[in-house]
Order: C-alpha cells, then structure tokens, then sequence
C-alpha cells in the first residue's frame, strides 16, 4: 500500500504549483502595466536592417531593411524589402492583410497571430490582459521565478530557470519583455520559436525600446533585426494602417 501513496505524493509534487509563483507572475506584471500608465506613447515609425540566415548554413546570408509604423491600439504597418523580394503587411485589430509575390490577401487566423503588436508597445493593457495572452500561446502563468539576464533581474515566467524549451516569457521591470519562447506550427510539425529583445534604448520619457532582435527556430539562428531609427508620436496617418486600401490596390 505503500507504493501507491508514495506514487501520488510524487504526482501532487509535480502536478500542484504553489500559490506564491503564480502570485510573484501576477505581481510583476501588475507592477509592470502600472509603470507603462505612465508612459504617452500614441505611435511609433522604425527603420531596421534585416539579416536573414539559412538555417541549414548559418554562413549564407541575405541582407535587407524593414519599417514598421505602429499606431495604438492595435494597428501595424510593416515592410520588409530583402533583395528583390517585397512583403508587406497591415494589421488593424483583428484584421491582417498581406501582399506578397504580386498578390494581395487577407491572411488567416494563424498568421494574424505571428503580428503581436503589443508585445512590444506600451499600450495601456491591465496585467490580466497580457496574462490571458501568454497563457494563449502556451505560457504556464502560474510559474514564475527570478533569474539573471545581462546582469539585470527579471521575472521568468512559465519555465524554470534553465529550461529553453517550454513556452515562457521573460518579463524586465523596465525593458518590458527581453525574451519570449512559444511553439510555433508548421507543415514539418511544431518547432520551439525563441526571440530575444535587448540593446534597450530609452526613445521616450520611461520607453525603452530594443535595438537588436534575434529569432531562432529550434535553437538555429534565423533573423536578426538592428535598429537604425525610431521616431515616437510623430502623428502616423490612419491611411497607412487601411487593410482595404490594401486589398483594393491604393496603399502608398
């Protein structure tokens, strides 16, 4: 009879976390929505050089540019220019419109997804918002723990210390979010996306924004993002984020 309990005792140690981890997640991001209260951010325009790898080659790479205008509350204008190739996108809430390769089309809900403007911008969210969206893409919210990145502390939520794998957001005071794991889904099955922000820069009174961007995809080196430029309300035109203007050919 013994077994059996010892079993369960194992179990309910694995299983149950304690109270205080999903208290310390709830406390940092709370603290953390109430120092962007302070901040008057209404848009932004950034300019990027783009570094593309191949993953099979990390020696073989392509260079490009991409800018980004995004304007609150959820609305994002990105274009991305490497070679001859031209992608651009435009989000407006829950719509994404794309044109790629000469077409022009809304995209499905899968990569409505991939465009998380507010991962990014201080835009006036409450802590129970961002939770219920990192809880969307895996994130244990209930786990959390201090750990040391680039000589700052941080909260690690949704992972131990560690642990590259698992969905898990890692959450600075004042940078906002340095480091965000998810599984992404593709034709080859799922795959562990990992993209770090940091070189944080102060672009406006309390933001900081990073000027380098990394992502990988099952630990290999796909993309690095340098910051050139970053112009903060500057007073963007609304026309720029139309997905029907898009769609109907007169987008600048």
């Amino acid at each position: 009879m013994r077994a059996p309990t010892v079993v369960l005792t194992l179990l309910a140690v694995l299983v149950f976390v304690p109270q205080s981890q999903a208290e310390d997640a709830r406390l940092a991001v709370e603290q953390f929505v109430a120092r962007l209260a302070e901040i008057t951010v209404t848009d932004m325009a950034v300019t990027q050089t783009l570094t593309l790898y191949d993953p099979k080659d990390s020696h073989r790479q392509v260079r490009g540019e991409r800018k980004l205008w995004i304007k609150v509350p959820a609305r994002l204008r990105e274009e991305t220019k490497v070679e001859d190739l031209r992608l651009l996108r435009v989000m407006n809430g829950d719509r994404l419109v794309v044109q790629r390769g000469g077409k022009v089309f809304e995209a499905p809900p899968r990569e409505r997804e991939r465009q998380r403007v507010h991962t990014l911008f201080p835009l006036p969210r409450t802590a129970a918002d961002l939770l219920r969206e990192w809880a969307s893409l895996g994130v244990r919210t209930e786990v959390a723990t201090a750990v040391r990145v680039g000589g700052r502390t941080v909260t690690l939520i949704g992972a131990a210390e560690g642990d590259r794998t698992s969905p898990a957001v890692w959450l600075d005071p004042e940078y906002g979010v340095v480091r965000i794991i998810t599984r992404v889904e593709g034709p080859d099955g799922a795959k562990v996306g990992d993209v770090a922000f940091s070189e944080h820069r102060k672009v406006s009174a309390g933001f900081f924004y990073p000027f380098r961007q990394e992502l990988f995809l099952d630990s290999k080196l796909l993309e690095v993002a340098s910051v050139r430029s970053v112009e903060v309300n500057t007073g963007l035109s609304d026309s720029l984020f139309d997905p029907d203007a898009l769609l109907k050919g007169t987008s600048r």
